[in-house]
């Protein structure tokens, strides 16, 4: 018996006439790993939400979910609580209490067990999970990922049959990332607990899966086994999110079966090619735009930068220094908890660093005025696009940013909220309430309003959270065309293939500081962890390839000197 059976599944929300999800059909048995994907605001969250119904969108429902065999709406909530868990995609969104010990606690506190039981469980997944080091804490001195592990010892305590996990990786550092989807994986083969998955990061969690539910338009495409379904997805726009393994083999050719983890890929790398050192052109960088000779004009300047929240508490930023030049793309890599998101808000004035300078375009920011700084000079895209929605719907919040809801608008500012509109492909969700959107449409709408700023610098926090691999490359676009006009855009972000395939210069950051930082390429080749799959996978080959296009080229080019 199957342990979800989703039968003709349609669901529409209040006041829209399409669907957001239509017709779908499928069954999950008993200790499967199934991962959902498809681009940002098919329905894939609103498909989640279906699977406990606590968590159930309002709206009109058509079709039939069971659960065990019974209707999802007979099984009681009691029921659902324990044995449906449920992690969010941002984990500050799920956690209630105030201590690490409390939160184990809570949802077996809630299933009215006995106080030794509650101890057992605590005790046990505190073990497991390896909290027993932090288990005394405040909550609000973990890292997003300590959160979001402390969100799924919570849920594991209750001893659930399945575990239902909306973009739980989205937040976190690749290292952070990895942890957390092996920790999952070693749940779903060890206890037999079923795992169901949205993820835009698939490079991981795609071999993981038994199976693969793509959803496009709020249809369901495809459901079948990963190598199937990347196969199928070839001539698809959804390619560009499947793993680079799976990338690698259907731009080269499809000879033999598609390789899903890097060590597959690598093994049919060497089975298939010659190694040979590949000298890539100096006078290019990773997006093949030549290098500029000229001297570099640096409009970003931090110069030995220390900050701390409190007068006592411990420095957040150390002796930070930095220099962007003019119309790059410069990102900033590094763990979860290091004081990237905190140099952002030092470099937008939010916060002053008690010693160090910072210039913008050459000026003393403390002597820039918050008027002139914010107008046509600089714009801020938070790390929670929600903290920059104040209208009712989308289209309020755009017009916001350039004068309010005034019935007069000049023709000048409309031409200028449809090229934007255009840019961020939004426009059909210019009537939705923001806080209606998926997190990928969030992530668009908030981009959207900061790009009416006209900034000349742009400081971004995790841009592409969110966002499927489609408009990541609609994104890069967006970003070539800002920097063509002279705009400098400075990233921080968890996102390496993004930053590799896109970024001019990337930065490491570790323990409240710059550690290393150079041209995207160099970056990228030969780290360990810090690096994109297509460079782990193709580096005993071709060692200079960091992303999927370098290793594609490489192999065609090796193909023809065979």
């Amino acid at each position: 018996m199957a342990l979800f059976e989703i039968k003709n599944l349609t669901f529409t929300y209040p006041d829209t006439e399409e669907p957001a999800i239509q017709d779908i059909n499928f069954s999950i048995e008993q200790g499967e790993f199934m991962v959902i994907c498809g681009k940002s605001g098919c329905g894939k969250t609103t498909l989640m939400r279906h699977f406990k119904t606590v968590m159930s969108p309002y709206g009109k429902r058509e079709g039939e979910i069971l659960f065990c065999g019974e209707r999802l709406e007979d099984v009681s909530m009691r029921v659902q609580s324990a044995q449906i868990g449920y992690v969010l995609q941002s984990p500050d969104n799920q956690i209630v209490t105030d201590k690490v010990w409390h939160e184990l606690a809570f949802g077996v506190e809630n299933l009215g067990y006995d106080q030794q039981t509650i101890r057992l469980r605590v005790a046990e997944m505190a073990s497991f999970f390896g909290i027993q080091n932090w288990f005394s804490k405040n909550v609000e001195e973990l890292s997003g990922g300590q959160k979001q592990l402390l969100n799924l010892a919570s849920v594991m305590a209750m001893q659930p049959k399945v575990l239902v996990l909306d973009e739980p990786t989205s937040q976190l550092d690749p290292i952070a990332a990895g942890d957390f989807l092996s920790t999952i994986r070693k749940i779903n083969l060890d206890l037999g607990i079923t795992v169901i998955m949205i993820e835009h990061r698939l490079e991981e969690v795609f071999p993981m899966a038994d199976k693969v539910l793509v959803l496009e338009d709020g249809r369901q495409t495809f459901f079948d086994s990963p190598r199937m379904v990347g196969k199928a997805l070839a001539d698809n726009d959804l390619f560009l999110a499947m793993p680079s393994p799976v990338q690698i083999y259907n731009g080269t050719g499809q000879e033999g079966e598609c390789p899903l983890t890097v060590c597959e890929g690598r093994n049919w790398l060497l089975e298939n090619y010659t190694p040979q050192t590949e000298i890539l052109e100096q006078e290019e960088n990773i997006a093949g735009v030549p290098r500029k000779k000229e001297k570099p004009e640096y409009v970003i300047q931090a110069k030995e930068l220390w900050f701390r929240y409190e007068k006592e508490g411990k420095d957040i930023v150390r002796d930070l220094s930095l220099k962007v030049k003019k119309g790059e793309l410069f990102c900033i890599l590094g763990g979860n908890g290091t004081g990237k998101s905190t140099t952002l808000s030092l470099l937008s004035g939010i916060h002053r660093p008690y010693r160090g300078k910072i210039l913008l375009g050459g000026r003393d920011i403390r002597k820039i005025s918050d008027k002139e700084l914010f107008h046509h000079f600089l714009g801020v895209l938070p790390q929670n696009p929600q903290s920059l929605f104040v209208g009712n719907t989308v289209e309020e919040d755009l017009w916001e940013m350039i004068g309010g809801i005034s019935p007069i608008r000049r023709p000048e500012d409309i031409k200028r909220v449809e090229r934007v509109v255009e840019d961020t492909e939004i426009g059909h969700l210019l009537h939705a309430h923001p806080y209606d959107l998926s997190g990928g449409e969030q992530q668009r709408a908030a981009l959207a309003k900061v790009l009416l700023l006209e900034p000349q610098i742009l400081l971004l926090d995790e841009p592409t959270k969110g966002l499927d691999g489609f408009y990541k490359s609609k994104l890069a676009k967006i970003f070539e065309k800002l920097k063509e006009k002279g705009i400098t855009i400075l990233m921080v972000s968890h996102d390496i293939e993004f930053c590799a395939s896109y970024g001019d210069t990337c930065a490491m950051f570790f323990n409240g500081s710059i550690v290393t930082s150079c041209e995207a390429r160099e970056f990228f080749t030969g780290n360990s962890f810090y690096t994109t799959a297509a460079n782990r996978m193709a580096r005993q080959l071709f060692p200079t390839a960091v992303t999927v296009k370098d290793v594609i080229e490489a192999c065609k080019r090796n193909r023809q000197q065979a």
